[in-house]
């Protein structure tokens, strides 16, 4: 930056040996990962690396087009064969790897940054309450579960039956380090400070459809259903009883 704010801005990737402690071998390590927004060579725009620049430039001697047409014309590169290119240092991936890199010059090779944050208000073991839904992060897979870091200082842990709807049989299919997931709380010790979570979609639904199913049956009362006003003094096989079934046979 000092050098940069002394002399100007850099107008190619070999200045930059120009910087005090920019000696060749860093200067290899580091150039395929800087931009030189603005340079003369279209190539200090992209990843390319310095290195490859001269198979660059025969690829487009070859096309009779200018390195700028490679790389703003999709239908100029598609063109290019790459089998032609390969050598004892180059080979096919590379070369991959060059084609892929001039259609997006300026590409910042770094993951796109996810924003997250854990639910506001819950700092601590005692917000915690079933039921409630939180953001939280994986931070170790096992073969029983999952622990989740859910923001109170205590990871809460997912039970292999609890990863999925679904039969989970080995839970590094389910889950991994570090994965944003979603998650239910089902319990909390906060003597032994254990939270058990889940990461269903609807964990609690088939409890509370349990219990509402329980309140509805009606519980025996104890007694003994009144027997019909015919048969109040009958037992079977007594003589009553035959006596009482012939009755009523000879009425019919």
């Amino acid at each position: 930056v000092m050098h940069r704010n002394e002399n100007g801005a850099f107008l190619s990737r070999a200045e930059l040996l120009k910087v005090p402690g920019m000696g060749p071998k860093t200067f290899e390590q580091a150039a395929g990962f800087l931009r030189i927004s603005g340079a003369k060579n279209p190539l200090d725009t992209s990843a390319v690396h310095p290195e490859r620049y001269p198979v660059v430039e025969v690829m487009a001697r070859d096309l009779n087009c200018t390195i700028a047409n490679l790389m703003s014309e999709p239908e100029m590169r598609s063109r290019i064969k790459l089998g032609n290119y390969i050598t004892d240092a180059i080979g096919m991936p590379t070369l991959k790897d060059i084609i892929d890199e001039l259609a997006k010059p300026g590409r910042d090779p770094r993951e796109q940054f996810e924003l997250f944050t854990f639910t506001e208000g819950i700092n601590k073991i005692f917000d915690l309450e079933v039921g409630m839904k939180l953001p939280g992060v994986v931070t170790n897979v096992t073969a029983f579960g999952a622990f989740v870091d859910i923001g109170v200082h205590q990871d809460g842990l997912v039970h292999i039956s609890e990863l999925a709807d679904k039969f989970v049989r080995n839970p590094h299919d389910v889950v991994e380090v570090n994965r944003k997931v979603m998650v239910t709380v089902m319990s909390v010790d906060v003597e032994r400070k254990r939270i058990s979570l889940s990461m269903k979609k609807d964990p609690l639904e088939p409890c509370e459809q349990q219990s509402e199913k329980t309140e509805k049956v009606k519980k025996p009362n104890g007694k003994r259903p009144k027997p019909k006003k015919d048969e109040k003094q009958a037992s079977p096989g007594s003589p009553f009883a035959d006596a009482l079934k012939n009755w009523k046979s000879s009425r019919s």
